[in-house]
């Protein structure tokens, strides 16, 4: 052994990607930006669409950027006071329906994710009954006029309470959690009630966020029942209002009173899209995350 050399230290590589796996790596990557190029261009069509002017719509001229900037279209959107009101209708439709699917959903899975539990079968036959079979139009129209929910919230948050898909997800979460768990808590001297609020619940915050997403989105863009069980315009979501101001610029005949709608007719479904899109848009960065776990976590594991 030389003085004063070091004998060499053995050197730790990590593993080597195979060219196989790079080849891989390199094809996905292109596959996904591929995916959100796909995904982006509608959007960035209907904001340009929704910008533009009416002569180059019909022309076919626009694509991803504005021809002739216009916003004759949002000016009188937004000009009109009923549209503020039936948006602030939809925010709070949203809210109060979201909130009772949460806790109705909550309920039902987590009572149908403990097998011991007597008549479970039915239940869960209950629920994927309902989820090919429906009553029908006119008797769902009957049975909510007669309860006394028509022009009511109640109409639009009661009957699509509870989704069996987002149940049968939060089911197999609850099903996926450690039953000592709860063992522990009842020794500890919690009731039902307590494991649920105390210990399940808690550990529940990426699937709940997950339910939110889905139900939110699903009554944000709902405007059937609306439609159906609204009389007054002042109590219809802003879904309706827009379908209608559509409905009425495409159908406006070319007089003095209606070319402004006659001219910005063509870019108001455009219009339609974006508005309805924002709130929704603006959300869901902040659940994102939640999302993404909620769904892995809510999914069936073999």
């Amino acid at each position: 052994m030389i003085l004063g050399r070091k004998a060499d230290a053995p050197t730790t590589r990590g593993p080597v990607d195979s060219r196989g796996y790079r080849i891989f790596r390199v094809v996905n990557t292109i596959v996904l930006i591929g995916v959100v190029i796909v995904t982006l261009f509608p959007f960035l069509n209907i904001v340009a669409r929704s910008l533009s002017d009416e002569a180059y719509l019909i022309a076919g001229k626009v694509s991803l950027v504005p021809r002739g900037f216009n916003l004759t279209a949002y000016k009188l959107v937004m000009s009109d006071a009923m549209f503020w009101t039936n948006y602030r209708n939809t925010v709070v439709y949203t809210v109060v329906a979201t909130l009772i699917s949460i806790v109705l959903t909550t309920c039902y899975a987590y009572v149908l994710s403990k097998p011991q539990l007597k008549g479970r079968g039915l239940l869960v036959g209950v629920a994927l009954f309902t989820m090919f079979f429906s009553g029908g139009l006119i008797p769902n129209y009957v049975l909510v006029t007669s309860l006394g929910m028509k022009n009511t919230i109640w109409a639009v948050a009661i009957p699509n309470a509870i989704s069996v898909f987002n149940l049968l997800v939060m089911k197999a979460f609850f099903e996926s959690l450690p039953t000592e768990l709860e063992e522990a808590a009842a020794v500890d001297g919690l009731n039902t009630y307590g494991i649920l609020l105390r210990i399940v619940l808690p550990l529940s915050k990426a699937i709940i966020a997950t339910m939110v997403l889905f139900y939110a989105v699903s009554f944000w863009n709902s405007w059937f029942s609306a439609f159906l069980y609204f009389d007054r315009q002042d109590l219809l979501p802003v879904t309706v209002y827009l379908r209608n101001l559509i409905v009425g610029a495409t159908s406006a005949e070319s007089s003095a009173a209606d070319a402004d709608k006659v001219q910005a007719g063509a870019t108001f479904q455009a219009v339609t899209v974006v508005l309805t899109t924002l709130p929704i848009l603006a959300v869901y960065p902040f659940v994102q995350r939640y999302f993404v776990r909620g769904v892995m976590l809510g999914a069936v594991k073999g």
